[in-house]
Parts: C-alpha cells; sequence; structure tokens
C-alpha cells in the first residue's frame, strides 16, 4: 500500500517565485468523495492519473495513482466530474532537503495559493521557507472539496484563517 504523507500551508509571500526550477499545468476532477475517501482524476501537462485516496490518519493516508491515457482522463472530467474540476499551475522548489509544491489556483479558485510538502515519515523535521504561512493541514476549509464549495457559494477563501 502507498502512503502520502503531507502538510500544507498558505503562502505569506512571493519570495518562493525566484526559486522554482520547474512548472506544471493541473487539471484536477473529483470523480466520487465518501466519508473522507476520494477518487480523482487529473491532467498534469501531457500525463494523465486517476487516484484513488483513504481517509485521513494524521498527516498520512492510503493513496494508489494510476496512469492512464489523456483521451481517458478528458472524457472522465468532460462526463464524470459533474464541473468539479479544478485548474492550477504547480511550481516546484526546493528548500530543507525537501521539495515543495505551490499551487496557484486558476479559474473558479482564481487567487488560492497553497504550499504543500510531502514526507517520507509523519515527524519527519522541515526546515520552514520565509515564505511559508499558517498551517492549513487538515483544515477541511482548504481541502479541494472546501475550496470549491467555498468558492461556489462566493465565500473569500483568501481571508479565511485557520
Amino acid at each position: 500500500m502507498s502512503q502520502e504523507i503531507e502538510r500544507k500551508f498558505l503562502v505569506a509571500h512571493d519570495g518562493w517565485k525566484s526559486a522554482v526550477c520547474k512548472s506544471a499545468r493541473i487539471r484536477d476532477g473529483l470523480v466520487a468523495t465518501t466519508n473522507g475517501r476520494k477518487t480523482r482524476v487529473r491532467i498534469i501537462d501531457e500525463r494523465a492519473t486517476i487516484a484513488i485516496k483513504g481517509e485521513h490518519k494524521g498527516l498520512g493516508r492510503s493513496e494508489f495513482e494510476y496512469s492512464i491515457p489523456i483521451s481517458d482522463a478528458e472524457e472522465i472530467l468532460s462526463t464524470m466530474c459533474d464541473g468539479h474540476i479544478l485548474e492550477k499551475v504547480r511550481h516546484y522548489v526546493s528548500h530543507g532537503g525537501l521539495v515543495w509544491e505551490i499551487d496557484v489556483y486558476d479559474g473558479l479558485l482564481k487567487g488560492v495559493i497553497v504550499a504543500e510538502v510531502e514526507l517520507d515519515r509523519p515527524d519527519r523535521a522541515v526546515e520552514m521557507p520565509d515564505w511559508i504561512g499558517n498551517e492549513i493541514t487538515g483544515d477541511l476549509r482548504y481541502s479541494k472539496t472546501g475550496m470549491e464549495k467555498a468558492a461556489r457559494s462566493k465565500a473569500a477563501l483568501t481571508d479565511m484563517s485557520p
């Protein structure tokens, strides 16, 4: 079983931009969600995946992710996601021996910027870059589902404080 262990943060300022080593355009579609579990399809540049994620247990949760043909991903996005598609550009920044992913949302979530870092174990020490703001790990308002609901109801995500 694959395990995803990550921490998420708001971004305090643009200092990360000068350290970007690569970027990728992403479209995410939520296929199904129930009891903290979800299935999503993603197109990242010219690759496509489908992922099944279990409930969060602390910082981690089980995750199974598989490559699928782009044509299948496009079909799933257009027929099975009920408009629950998020667009973002993911920027990769190395800091303190880890790769940080800074997601700059577009479309429905335009203006939202979230940084996350994947860890090899939950107790791993993390050297925080100076551009990191408040931690939002586990804050359901900042889950993709929570952010989408807030945006659709016109709530101001950028004003939410954890």
